[in-house]
C-alpha cells in the first residue's frame, strides 16, 4: 500500500507541474500581445519603426542635354554660338575644340550652370569636335558629342577700306570700302558699319557696284574733327553664302579745310585755308581740244617728285592732233585715274602761266606753286573748277563724289 500510495502522489505531482507550466504559458503569451484598441507602452511603438521601416528615396529624373550645332552640321557661319543645354542636371565638363590641333574654344558656364556657351568665334573651314558631360541629381554622368564643320575658306568674304586707320586726310575725303566678293544684301551691310563724326556730322552710302561703296558727310567733314568707324561685320552673309570675316573698329583725323579754287577762264588758282585765301598762282590748264574738267575733285594719294608723262596714257597715237609722246614733269599730284594732275608746267608751257590754256587737262603750275601744292595739300583736300566748259569727271575716275546734292547722293 505504501508503494500504491507513491505512485499516486507522484501522479498528482506531475500533473500540478503541468498546470502550472501551462498557466504561465498563458501568462507570458498575454504580455506579448495587445488588444485591439489597446496602446503601447510609451516609446514602444517609435522605437520599433525608426529601426524597421524602409529609407524614403526618390528616383533621379533622366538628364538631357542639347547641343548647337547639331552633330553633322556643315557650312556652320563662323560667328555662330556654340552651345549646351543641360535639363535635369548641371554641365559637369565642356570641350570645344578644333578637331585636326586640339586648340581649345573657350567657353563660359551660365544659367546656374546648366548652359554653356562659347566666347569665341570659330574660324573658316574647319572642323570642330564639341564635348558636354551632365550630371544628375543622383551626380550619374553622360557625355554627349558633336562634331560639325564651318563655312569654307573659299566663302570668306573680306574688304579693303580708305582711307587708312589713323590716316589724316582734307575735309573732302569719303570713306570707301572695296568688298572682296559681290555684295548683295546691300542693306544688310549699311546696317552693319557705322560711322561717327566727333561733330555729329551726318552722312550717307553710295554704291557704286556690287564691290565698292563710298560714305560721305551731307557737307563737308568739319575741319580738325574725327570720324570713328565700327565695321560690325563678322558673320554677316553678303549675299550668295560669302560671308564677312572680320569685325573691325579704327579712327580717321580730319585736318584743316583746304580748297584749291581753279578758274580756267582767267588762268589761276587760288588756294583757300578754312576759308581764307592763303595762296594764288597763275596757272595753264586744258586747252579747247581738251579742256579740264568741271566742278570737284579730290587731291589722292599719288604725289610723284617726278613723273613721265605718256601721250598713250589718255589714247593719243603717234601722228594725233595733241600727241606729245612723253614728257617730265615735276612735283605730280594727282586727281583722277584718267591722269588728271596738278603739277610743274613743262618748260615750253611755263612762260604761257596765267596767259593761256595749253594742257591736255591737267593744271600746270610754276615751280613754286605746284611745289607748295606738293608739299601742303593733302589727300582729301578739294580742287573745284569753273570756267570749263567739260563735264564733271565720273564719280569713280578719282573721287567725283561731291559733284551731286547730297539729297541724290544716297544709292544702292
Amino acid at each position: 500500500m505504501a508503494e500504491l500510495d507513491e505512485t499516486r502522489n507522484r501522479r498528482k505531482g506531475l500533473r500540478v507541474a503541468l498546470i502550472s507550466l501551462l498557466a504561465l504559458g498563458l501568462t507570458l503569451s498575454g504580455t506579448g500581445c495587445s488588444a485591439v484598441g489597446e496602446s503601447p507602452a510609451p516609446g514602444a511603438a517609435e522605437t520599433s519603426t525608426a529601426t524597421t521601416a524602409p529609407p524614403s528615396t526618390t528616383p533621379a529624373v533622366p538628364v538631357q542635354t542639347l547641343v548647337s550645332p547639331a552633330t553633322g552640321t556643315v557650312s556652320v557661319n563662323p560667328a555662330t554660338e556654340v552651345n549646351a543645354m543641360v535639363t535635369n542636371g548641371t554641365v559637369a565638363k565642356a570641350v570645344l575644340e578644333e578637331q585636326a590641333t586640339g586648340t581649345p574654344v573657350a567657353g563660359e558656364l551660365v544659367v546656374s550652370n546648366r548652359k554653356w556657351i562659347s566666347k569665341e568665334p570659330l574660324k573658316f573651314g574647319t572642323d570642330y569636335v564639341f564635348s558636354v558631360t551632365a550630371q544628375d541629381t543622383a551626380g550619374t554622368k553622360t557625355t554627349t558629342y558633336s562634331s560639325f564643320s564651318t563655312v569654307a575658306a573659299s566663302h570668306e568674304a573680306d574688304a579693303w577700306v580708305y582711307p587708312a586707320e589713323g590716316a589724316t586726310v582734307g575735309v573732302g575725303q569719303p570713306l570707301e570700302f572695296n568688298f572682296s566678293e559681290p555684295v548683295i544684301n546691300k542693306e544688310a551691310v549699311e546696317k552693319a558699319i557705322t560711322i561717327t563724326s566727333s561733330t555729329g556730322q551726318q552722312g550717307a552710302f553710295r554704291w557704286y557696284s556690287n564691290t565698292k561703296v563710298r560714305y560721305r558727310g551731307a557737307d563737308y567733314w568739319p575741319a580738325n574733327s574725327k570720324l570713328t568707324v565700327q565695321m560690325a561685320l563678322f558673320g554677316t552673309d553678303i549675299g550668295n553664302g560669302m560671308i564677312y570675316n572680320a569685325n573691325k573698329s579704327y579712327e580717321v583725323n580730319i585736318g584743316n579745310k583746304v580748297i584749291m579754287e581753279a578758274d580756267a577762264a582767267n588762268m589761276s588758282v587760288s588756294i583757300l585755308i578754312n576759308d581764307q585765301v592763303a595762296k594764288t598762282f597763275p596757272a595753264s590748264m586744258g586747252d579747247e581740244r581738251f579742256p579740264s574738267a568741271s566742278g570737284f575733285m579730290v587731291i589722292t594719294a599719288d604725289k610723284q617728285r617726278y613723273a613721265t608723262f605718256k601721250a598713250s596714257t589718255i589714247g593719243l597715237k603717234p601722228g594725233d592732233p595733241g600727241d606729245y609722246g612723253s614728257v617730265d614733269v615735276e612735283f605730280a599730284t594727282r586727281l583722277s585715274n584718267s591722269g588728271i594732275f596738278i603739277h610743274q608746267a613743262t618748260p615750253y608751257a611755263i612762260p604761257y602761266l596765267g596767259v593761256t590754256n595749253l594742257s591736255h587737262g591737267c593744271i600746270g603750275l610754276s615751280h613754286e606753286g605746284a611745289g607748295w601744292v606738293f608739299e601742303n595739300m593733302r589727300p582729301g583736300d578739294l580742287v573745284h573748277t569753273v570756267g570749263t566748259p567739260n563735264d564733271t569727271i565720273h564719280p569713280t575716275d578719282g573721287y567725283g563724289d561731291w559733284n551731286f546734292a547730297f539729297k541724290d547722293y544716297a544709292s544702292r
